[in-house]
């Protein structure tokens, strides 16, 4: 089983050997040319001062770290989250950076595409040219992650500043020009299925909309077993992982923005263990996984779930209220230590079809920044703890 890569800074400090997974006694410096060649290349500023490619890679995961704080290759998104998440920099640093994400890379492609009326490609789930007959519609076409709610989505897993008064133009505009697809109702009042108001509780308390009602509709519509599903409306009364995790980190984020209210916190504490009974993965009457995808890492999420995204939830749970990491974690921890390619990284294993404005990772079973950055920080927590 892969080893968890200690977060080394600096060549200068004397690291641990790297071990190979045949031999954990044994440096193996194959594993480290590896690294070298697919991370590094003979232009990397990481090599300054190193006295070989060997002596570098055998600090542990500053490749990996150079090649997410990449200036060219990287972008301000990724970067910021790393100075805080990883190599716990001060705030005065990493907000630097955070406000790049405006003005330059994904986040700044991303505002640019804004309509006029404050929205993305005209709609709030679905763009305006959407043909809900047409071939977009058909099973396993994909639907497209053009409009508002996808792109919302986004920029808020990229740290873009919420008080920046372009945002703030933004969520105004939308508040009074977009309607849901489903009923015509005001965008943050919300629609009627709990996955879709999750998020929209998310997005809308991180740049600052009052959510309240929305999070009592959520609070109301807890099914027996602790959880959400957005199939409700038409019958279910089991939940759904997917639906459970968007409603977990709306209700997070409300928890984060105004301190929560006892019925909220207590909501979030019954989806929390709707999934910790189930070790993140598992079915609850068999053991057997609910679903093999819920291994395999996808990124953008969307509305999809992934033990990553679970264990990441958590993680920022855990912060937010000093609470320590639950022992029934500990299945998909390994998981993901598991998973690191050779070269130190997370591959990306899918992401959802569908037309998108554009690409934040090279594909799949590519290194996925995102993945790693997760992977990265979920498995920090998790080992200072204990």
């Amino acid at each position: 089983m892969a080893r968890p890569i200690p977060l080394w800074s600096s060549c200068a400090r004397t690291p641990p050997p790297i071990a190979s997974h045949a031999d954990p006694g044994v440096r193996d410096e194959r594993a480290c040319d590896r690294v070298w060649r697919n991370l590094a290349g003979p232009e990397n500023p990481a090599t300054t001062g190193c006295t070989s490619r060997y002596a570098h890679c055998m600090s542990g995961s500053t490749l990996v770290i150079d090649w997410l704080l990449h200036p060219d290759h990287s972008d301000p998104s990724i970067r910021w989250q790393v100075m805080r998440d990883l190599l716990d920099r001060p705030e005065s640093e990493w907000a630097a950076e955070r406000a790049k994400v405006e003005t330059q890379g994904w986040g700044a492609s991303l505002l640019a595409l804004e309509d006029d009326d404050g929205q993305w490609a005209g709609g709030a789930f679905f763009p305006a040219d959407f043909d809900f007959h047409g071939p977009e519609a058909q099973p396993g076409a994909g639907q497209p992650w053009t409009p508002t709610t996808h792109a919302l989505d986004q920029l808020r897993e990229f740290g873009l500043d919420p008080s920046s008064d372009r945002v703030q133009r933004a969520v105004e505009l939308i508040g009074v020009n977009s309607r849901w697809e489903e009923g015509g109702q005001p965008y943050w009042q919300g629609e009627v299925e709990p996955c879709i108001n999750g998020r929209t509780v998310a997005n809308g308390t991180y740049f600052g909309v009052d959510m309240r009602r929305l999070v009592e509709r959520l609070i109301e519509e807890i099914l027996e077993d602790g959880g959400w599903n957005c199939e409700a409306e038409r019958g279910s009364v089991r939940s759904s992982y997917h639906t459970t995790i968007n409603v977990l980190e709306g209700l997070l984020e409300y928890e984060r923005a105004t301190g929560g209210t006892a019925e909220s916190r207590a909501a979030r504490r019954s989806g929390e263990e709707y999934l910790l009974k189930r070790a993140l993965f598992r079915r609850l009457s068999t053991g057997e996984p609910a679903d093999a995808r819920f291994l395999y890492f996808i990124h953008p999420s969307r509305w999809f779930y992934d033990v990553l995204r679970g264990l990441d939830y958590f993680r920022s749970a855990g912060i937010l209220t000093g609470v320590a990491p639950d022992p029934r974690l500990a299945e998909a921890i390994e998981h993901v230590r598991s998973r690191r390619s050779d070269d130190g990284t997370w591959p990306l294993d899918w992401s959802p079809t569908g037309r998108v404005w554009f690409d934040v990772d090279d594909g799949p079973d590519q290194p996925s920044r995102w993945v790693t950055l997760r992977a990265l920080r979920v498995l920090k927590w998790w080992d200072e703890a204990r």
